[in-house]
């Protein structure tokens, strides 16, 4: 029998990880390890930021969006993945699959803008030091990151109402453990020829000319600290920039590795466990890789521990707090 089409399609099924039953509550805890981890590093960051004046500057303001947005980009996938192993269901509705295609690409292209960004913003601070405080003006980096929101959101929006007008057949089971634009559109009983021109146009445009971007940012910082006399300056100089440019390398090899993994093995959940590399684990590790060599983050976040203790001693009245 030929595979029917559905007008009104109803819902997908999500098919994870395993569908090992012993290995659920291993997956589980985890993803929601990870989960717990990302949402409160990256929100110890946006509050160590926002309490220390001394961190209101272009560099901190980019890094506290980054790490919003990292926040938002796991909470896209991870709760739903959880919520599907506890009532263990593999069902997400169409309208839930779109939305959450909408999401996810809306925050994957606002992760990329804000590193392009960031390594802008690095370029004029060690390449034109002098001129720094009027390039990177508050109008130019709050420009540069409602620019980004609005990119994305366009962007995301076209994504999903190109995903509108495919039509489907009976079997909807997707190999991964969220919705995942290409997964979709495999998925389409309709031509995708469209949908397909769109996603290769956008990766070149919003991940190969970003990248570009960076690489020639960092090229010529790293020319410009080659030409610093003193030792001492020539390091300051690069750890004010090595904590970003390890996050982007971090992002964009995990990235790359997924759909190299993916093109070259035919395992149907071998995609998805690369994904976890870039959508998980980066996010993860983000507010880790830019706090341990940062010692204005410290002090920010040493500020922030202070102000919650003196606030924690005023409301208990001295009784339970150290």
């Amino acid at each position: 029998m030929e595979p029917k089409n559905l007008t009104g399609v109803s819902e997908f099924h999500l098919l994870g990880f395993s569908e090992e039953p012993e290995l659920q509550s291993l997956i589980f805890g985890l993803f929601l390890s990870m989960y717990l981890i990302t949402v409160f590093g990256n929100l110890l960051i946006i509050l160590a930021v926002s309490s220390d004046s001394h961190l209101h500057t272009p560099m901190y303001f980019f890094l506290s969006n980054l790490s919003f947005v990292d926040i938002c980009f796991t909470s896209t996938t991870i709760p739903k993945m959880l919520w599907n192993i506890q009532t263990q269901s593999k069902v997400i509705t169409f309208e839930g699959c779109i939305t959450q295609v909408y999401f996810f690409t809306l925050f994957i292209v606002l992760d990329i803008l804000l590193l392009t960004v960031m390594a802008y913003d690095r370029f004029v601070a060690i390449c034109h030091p002098l001129h720094y405080t009027v390039i990177m003006n508050p109008q130019l980096y709050g420009l540069l990151v409602l620019v980004s929101w609005i990119i994305s959101i366009l962007h995301s929006l076209l994504e999903s109402l190109m995903v509108l007008r495919l039509s489907f057949c009976t079997v909807l089971e997707i190999p991964h453990f969220f919705c995942e634009l290409n997964q979709i559109i495999q998925l389409a009983s309709s031509d995708p020829f469209l949908n397909n021109i769109l996603i290769y146009f956008a990766a070149v445009l919003l991940a190969g000319g970003p990248l570009s971007g960076i690489l020639y940012s960092y090229y010529k910082v790293l020319s410009s600290i080659h030409g610093i006399s003193s030792a001492q300056g020539k390091y300051k100089a690069f750890s004010s920039c090595a904590s970003h440019l390890s996050v982007v390398s971090l992002f964009y090899c995990t990235g790359l590795g997924v759909y190299l993994s993916s093109a070259g093995t035919h395992s149907l959940h071998s995609s998805a466990t690369a994904s976890v590399m870039y959508t998980v684990v980066t996010p993860m590790l983000n507010p880790f890789i830019y706090s341990l060599r940062n010692k204005d983050l410290k002090m920010g976040l040493k500020i922030l521990f202070e102000e919650v203790a003196l606030k924690c001693h005023f409301v208990l009245g001295l009784k339970k707090c150290p």
